[in-house]
Formats: C-alpha cells, sequence, structure tokens
C-alpha cells in the first residue's frame, strides 16, 4: 500500500507521531521505516514482537478496527551526560475507539505507549491499554 507521507519528522516525538500515524492506516511497510534493525516490541499483555506487521495481526485479531486518539506525545529529556547513542524515551498518551469483532463500537479505552527512538529510528515499543479489562467486563468476569 502506498501511503503518503507527513513532513519528515525531526524529533523523536515527531518520528512517533508519524509511526503512530501509519501504523493505525494500517500501513506496517510505511510504518518500518521509522524502526530500527532489531526493534523489540512488547505488546499488551506482555507479547513480544519484532516488526510492525505483527502489531497489524494482533489488532486484526483482537479489533474490527482501531484507531488511537492521541492526546498528547511526551518526550523525556536524557540525563547529563548521555549521549545520543542512549536514546530518547518519548510516551505517547491517549484513547483508542473502533469496533470489537462482533461490530460493537468502544471508544474512551485508555493506551499508554513508550519508545525509544535512537539515531532517529525507534528501537523498542512498549504498549498498554485497557481492552483486556473491557473484554473481561463484556464476558462478565469483571465489573466496571
Amino acid at each position: 500500500m502506498s501511503t503518503a507521507t507527513n513532513p519528515t519528522p525531526q524529533t523523536a516525538g515527531e518520528i512517533v507521531d508519524e509511526f503512530l500515524r501509519l501504523v493505525m492506516i494500517p500501513d506496517p511497510d510505511a510504518a518500518r521505516r521509522y524502526t530500527a534493525p532489531g526493534l523489540r516490541i512488547r505488546f499488551t499483555g506482555n507479547r513480544p514482537m519484532n516488526d510492525p506487521a505483527d502489531t497489524t495481526a494482533f489488532n486484526k485479531a483482537r479489533y474490527r478496527w482501531v484507531k488511537k486518539r492521541i492526546e498528547r506525545t511526551e518526550t523525556v529529556a536524557r540525563a547529563a551526560g548521555a549521549s545520543a547513542d542512549d536514546g530518547d524515551v518519548v510516551y505517547s498518551l491517549g484513547t483508542l475507539y473502533g469496533e470489537w469483532p462482533d461490530g460493537t463500537p468502544f471508544e474512551g479505552n485508555r493506551y499508554v505507549d513508550r519508545y525509544v527512538v535512537k539515531n532517529g529510528s525507534i528501537v523498542q515499543m512498549d504498549v498498554w491499554n485497557d481492552s483486556a479489562e473491557w473484554l473481561l467486563i463484556r464476558a462478565g468476569l469483571a465489573h466496571p
């Protein structure tokens, strides 16, 4: 799939925002441009992955479709004396919206993603959200 891109991201936060824009289309091939070889992804439930296509496949199994409403992107400043090789830590915070596999819509599902960006590429991605809790409630196994 060919996807037009936004202006070239310059900062670690812009790299993460553009990566998320592409992965939510979903266009994992274009998103891969912002990742480093050896990418380490730890998805919800501590699932190890290593490619944006893995997250796309997981989301296809869990949701009919899903998107992120990014509320804010925060970059944590490197410690004094740290080099660029240590990378920048970027958090993306917001909510998910979409449809469950049965077509039931949802919104307001909180998420936090943590990225490490080194030399202009994402090297690590950790993903947390409330979907598992919401699914437990839908199944009658937990209470809101």
